[in-house]
This record gives structure tokens, sequence and C-alpha cells, in this order.
């Protein structure tokens, strides 16, 4: 059972995928608010966040952010806004994922189990439990990683991108081997999620995500660290 928090003002779609979810035998609390939603999540009871982009009191975006400020549940951004400036605004505030209205509860099932299977902590793989590069140390054993001892807020997805990097220190890691690794997919179309990650993450290791030192775009082929 996969405890869910949908993020819906539309009534009759809510209650449509809270029943089909539920059928499928999922536990789905339904919130029509974006405040709702934002209270509802830092709660921590549960699992996945599906939020709608477009909500009557706050912009689905702001939403993802504030909870991005206290919390690292997965979040699933489900929106009819298709256009790219949008999918990569969503993953840029901090969504896991991205699907685009309308969606099978099949797909939609599929996509959360996804998310959860790459952000769960038992995904980690079992070797060294530290990881260094200068300052920065990723400890994996804790899931905590710290910059001149400073503890820094990374999302599971972060934490592990950064780790998938340091285990390869000084080689460039295409987009397709980082969602192979990483996202545990091989969707052409989940490349942006990469670029987006690489975007959050570089902001919170550097000291200037401009003039970035630690994690380097190699263009046409990758990322690298060192």
């Amino acid at each position: 059972m996969v405890r869910i928090l949908l993020v819906e003002d539309d009534r009759e779609i809510s209650q449509a995928y809270r029943l089909t979810m539920s059928r499928r035998g999922h536990e789905v609390a339904v919130e029509f608010t974006g405040a709702g939603g934002v209270l509802s999540a830092i709660r921590g009871a549960h699992d996945v966040v599906v939020l709608d982009a477009m909500l009557p009191d706050l912009d689905g975006f702001d939403v993802c952010r504030q909870i991005r400020k206290s919390s690292s549940v997965p979040i699933i951004m489900l929106t009819a806004r298709d256009q790219d400036s949008d999918i990569v605004g969503g993953l840029e505030a901090g969504a896991d994922d991205y699907v685009i209205k309308p969606v099978a509860p099949a797909v939609l099932e599929a996509r959360i189990r996804a998310v959860m299977r790459r952000n769960a902590e038992n995904d980690t793989p079992d070797d060294d439990s530290l990881l260094h590069h200068g300052t920065l140390t990723v400890n994996l054993d804790s899931l905590i990683v710290t910059k001149a001892g400073a503890e820094l807020s990374l999302t599971p997805t972060e934490l592990k991108l950064l780790a998938e990097l340091l285990r390869n220190p000084g080689q460039v890691l295409s987009r397709d081997q980082l969602l192979d690794r990483v996202w545990l997919t091989t969707e052409n179309s989940a490349g942006r999620s990469v670029d987006a990650a690489i975007q959050r993450l570089r902001a919170k290791i550097e000291d200037d995500p401009a003039q970035p030192v630690m994690l380097h775009t190699v263009r046409g082929f990758g990322y690298r660290i060192g």
C-alpha cells in the first residue's frame, strides 16, 4: 500500500483518482487547496505527493517549493500544462516527475512506484559509506551531506545523483547513464529531469553556481565531478 496525498482542486477528477487508487489497494488523502497540500505534506504522513499545477489559492510550483523547504517526500506534478517551460519549471521547483493529464490510473501508479523506488533509502548501494570531494562529504549510512562541516539539505534524488557522480570522480557521465543509475529509467523524455536536478544540486554545493568548481557540464557529453 502506498499512502498518496493528492492535491487537486477539481473534485470530480480527485474523486475519480481517489476511487481508482483505493481499488488498487492504496490509501489516498485529498487536499483541494495549495495551502492545505503544503500543511499535509510537511506532516510526513504520506509516501508520495501528486500535485496539480493549477490550484485556486497558490500556484502548484509555489506549493512544490514550499514543501521542499521542509520535506523530501517524492512529488509528482500532474497537470494539463504541457509546455517545455512548464515541465522545466516544475522540475526546477523540486518535483521528482512531471505527468501530463489525462493519464491512465495504471500509468500514474507506475510513475508513483518508480519515483518511490528511486527515492527509497534502501536503494542506496551498499559500498563505502563515505564519499569525499574537497570539503564535500556524503555519508551513505546516515544519508547526510556536509560541506566544510555544515549539513546540506538535499532531496533523495539529489543525494543519489551526487553520490553517483562522486563514485566516478573525473569521469563524464551522460544523461542516459544518470537516468539509468539514478532515475532507473531509459526514457529520453526524462532527460530534462537530469538537467533540472543538476541545476538544483549545483546551487546547493557550489559557492558560486554560475562559476562551478566541482560539478561541471561537459557540453555534448554530460556531467562530471572534479
